[in-house]
């Protein structure tokens, strides 16, 4: 680890979590900024005609025709890169965190693989190839964080705010861990649908996991709805990474992007959030903070459900313009940039929220 040559050779700063967490920001974002216009250009050279376009999208979006797409790579490389960079590799909570993205990042590459290749929006990876995966490594890091824990808090149970109680769910706490990270990713991958708009809902998010960061690791902080968790402390140098690459990447996908997230990028990053709330015990409060996303990916399941409900002879109702809900507003007159900043601000709002009850 970096940080523990740094301090041997005299530079104790790097013992401080605020310098860790800055250090894997600076370097995250170092490796965005100057290998951005590089991927960028390779992406496009190897993909050709881009990320396939939805021929059933807002007419708006044909003219995004031939942007390359499969930007999380870079996401990936940099956040890994830096948060090895700066971690305690003997903290098990660390690579739990960076497994999450690996594996979500993997579904993406090879959903992403799939549309790139056959040149189609509807390709990639089977609805139930993903749930099967997605299951099984839900599963799988639910386990892992289960045996993370410290001894004095209870097996398998959930952290209850307001109530400020622990509530044991045995068996079902692995039917919550899906729900809460396989959620997470796939409400993430639905969001990344405009210019900047998933990196810009991401970041308070972000923001709210940090505090959550610090309040679990310092047992003076006085929230009642947190828990100590010393191992916690492993994530500084990997959230400032996150922060570090979203923002890198936001420098390249604001309007006009550049390049696209893809689905290695975004179920990779919803993912992580899933995890990272659960390895803080804090998936309620996050929950709140990522409400946004939570409409936005409630929104096509309504319009889902309620078509099928109602399907008469091929053809059923609406209950929006089209889903999910930015495309909805973008049929209403609303032009991408105004949507994008205005869920940024609701995404502002629903994290100051989620402050708020944590600090209950």
């Amino acid at each position: 680890m970096l940080s523990d040559l740094l301090i041997n050779l005299g530079f104790g700063m790097f013992a401080g979590r605020a310098v860790q967490f800055m250090a894997g920001f600076a370097v995250s974002f170092l490796i965005m900024l100057c290998c951005g216009r590089w991927f960028i250009n390779r992406m496009r050279d190897w993909q050709k005609k881009g990320q396939p376009i939805r021929e059933d999208g807002p007419q708006s979006h044909l003219a995004k025709a031939g942007t390359p797409t499969m930007g999380g790579i870079l996401i990936l490389f940099a956040i890994i890169a830096s948060g090895v960079l700066f971690m305690d590799w003997q903290n098990p909570v660390g690579w739990i965190a960076l497994l999450s993205l690996v594996l979500f990042g993997a579904i993406g590459f090879a959903d992403d693989m799939g549309k790139v290749r056959k040149q189609s929006a509807y390709s990639g990876l089977s609805a139930r190839a993903r749930l099967v995966l997605e299951l099984g490594i839900a599963v799988l890091l639910a386990y892992l964080i289960d045996r993370t824990m410290p001894a004095y808090i209870r097996e398998l149970s959930v952290m209850v705010p307001l109530f400020n109680r622990m509530l044991h769910m045995g068996i079902f706490y692995f039917a919550f861990a899906y729900f809460v990270i396989a959620g997470s990713a796939n409400a993430a991958n639905i969001t990344d649908g405009l210019d900047g708009m998933l990196s810009k809902i991401f970041l308070p998010i972000l923001g709210v996991l940090a505090i959550i960061l610090f309040g679990v690791t310092h047992i003076n902080f006085g929230a009642g709805a947190l828990l100590f968790l010393p191992e916690a402390v492993v994530l500084y140098p990997i959230i400032g990474a996150v922060a570090g690459a979203v923002i890198g990447f936001l420098w390249f996908n604001s309007a006009p992007a550049a390049i696209f997230m893809g689905d290695v990028g975004s179920l990779a990053l919803g993912g992580f959030m899933g995890t990272v709330a659960m390895l803080l015990k804090s998936e309620v409060i996050v929950g709140i903070a990522a409400l946004m996303m939570v409409i936005i990916l409630g929104s096509t399941f309504i319009q889902t459900t309620v078509y099928k409900l109602t399907k008469r002879n091929g053809v059923g109702k609406r209950v929006f313009k089209m889903a999910p809900l930015h495309h909805h507003f973008e049929l209403c007159g609303w032009p991408e940039s105004k949507i994008v900043e205005r869920f940024f601000i609701m995404s502002i709002l629903f994290s100051a929220l989620a402050l708020a009850v944590l600090r209950h």
